[in-house]
């Protein structure tokens, strides 16, 4: 059958006229297919999934039930266009409690999001032009630069090395590109590799933008997901308000993945324009979903618990894999283990060579049934994730006996 007309109109930024017809499959996608075909091959073993990165359990009671009750409101059943007041003022003293920024105005430096991927997709178009550089690391969570691509603009990537503790080397930016940049995207904690970012270099952050004219917008959906000290935010540095955006987002800190909330915070002239762009965008989250995200920004303690799960978890998964050989060390937050994929496997007789982390990441699927997710951008890794299903210690206990266990019979060669 020939191509209908339909083949030839679309845009470029999805392919143009070769839209739909690369054979190419995504690493997910990948991953997808060789967890199906090991649990089919292997039905007797259980699939250990440890590379979603999505909380296990649901939200808390109090939440659930807050928005049992705003859900029966008739008040909340029409467009939420750009927020609630009451999110707004929750988010805001959120910011006070628990990072201690108390310079937020909840009127004009906050605004709720369907989530951190819906800003990160909407704020490109706020200021990206043909030509125009957005800063991102890599490896890292492409969505804003791949909408600053459709608009014309282009993405350098900052390289995420072990020898910068993850951090990017901003001073390593080339000048042409520095000259044409107006957004340096950070995360931090960072997926996939788990690093946390220094006041100190927060503070260069803030400096390096104000110095180059460039605006910061900090994906912060892990802020607060600690395993030591204090939570951190970019808002905390002073003048950082002046140049940053910080994101926020209830997915991860208080398992409300599905909810699609969260908010922008900082620099009012951003957040004015974000909300500008977005009410081009979309009508808002139902106001229900927003009243219940407010009761569960007045309740922290959810995440403090929700951290220590994470926190136990990483302690017993750092200790199998360094009792296999890994070079692995616990980060300061996230629930994310970033560790160097190893070049082979021995058993006996037996040798597997793995030429990346996908390699490897898929031998471990196959063979042994653990997932996880390779990353191939800068050197070869592959990322744990702490989320797996488990109700209670004894349960994640077990599951982490049983990687051990798995991994137990191979010699791994770095």
């Amino acid at each position: 059958m020939s191509d209908s007309y339909i083949q030839q109109l679309f845009a470029e930024r999805i392919g143009g006229a070769q839209y739909g017809k690369s054979t190419a499959i995504y690493k997910f996608e990948k991953i997808k297919r060789a967890k199906k075909a090991a649990s089919l091959a292997k039905p007797d073993v259980a699939l250990i999934d440890m590379g979603v990165g999505e909380p296990d359990e649901m939200a808390f009671p109090v939440v659930v039930e807050a928005l049992q009750n705003a859900a029966a409101q008739a008040e909340n059943r029409g467009y939420a266009d750009n927020g609630g007041d009451g999110f707004k003022q929750a988010a805001a003293r959120y910011m006070q409690t628990v990072f201690q920024v108390e310079s937020i105005d909840w009127e004009t430096d906050v605004i709720h999001s369907i989530g951190s991927k819906s800003a990160l997709s909407i704020l490109p178009a706020c200021f990206i032009n043909p030509g125009d550089y957005v800063l991102m690391t890599e490896p890292g969570y492409p969505v804003l630069g791949t909408h600053a691509s459709y608009l014309g603009g282009s993405v350098y990537n900052m390289p995420l090395t072990a020898d910068n503790e993850f951090l990017p080397d901003l001073t390593a930016i080339p000048e042409d590109v520095l000259s044409q940049a107006k957004i340096l995207v950070l995360n931090y904690p960072n997926n996939p590799t788990g690093a946390s970012a220094t006041r100190a270099f927060f503070e260069e952050a803030v400096a390096f933008a104000r110095a180059n004219n460039l605006i910061i917008v900090q994906d912060a959906a892990y802020a607060s997901l600690i395993f030591e000290g204090q939570p951190l935010s970019i808002l905390q540095i002073p003048g950082a308000k002046e140049v940053a955006v910080e994101l926020h987002s209830l997915s991860k800190s208080y398992n409300m993945t599905g909810w699609r909330i969260g908010f922008v915070v900082g620099n009012p002239l951003i957040v004015k324009a974000y909300g500008d762009m977005k009410d081009n965008t979309d009508s808002g989250q139902f106001l229900a979903i927003q009243q219940a995200a407010a009761t569960a920004l007045e309740h922290p303690q959810i995440t403090e618990e929700i951290a220590a799960k994470y926190s136990r978890r990483m302690d017993w998964l750092v200790d199998a894999l360094k009792l296999a050989g890994f070079d692995a060390s616990k980060p300061k937050g996230s629930f994310f283990l970033y560790v160097a994929a190893p070049k082979s496997a021995s058993k006996g007789d037996e040798r597997i060579e793995f030429e990346s982390g996908e390699a490897f990441s898929q031998w471990l699927i196959t063979e042994l049934l653990i997932s996880t997710v390779p990353w191939d951008n800068c050197g070869h890794f592959v990322r744990f994730s702490v989320t797996f299903a488990a109700k209670g210690e004894a349960a994640e206990r077990a599951i982490i006996s049983e990687i051990a266990d798995r991994l137990h019979p191979y010699s791994f060669q770095f």
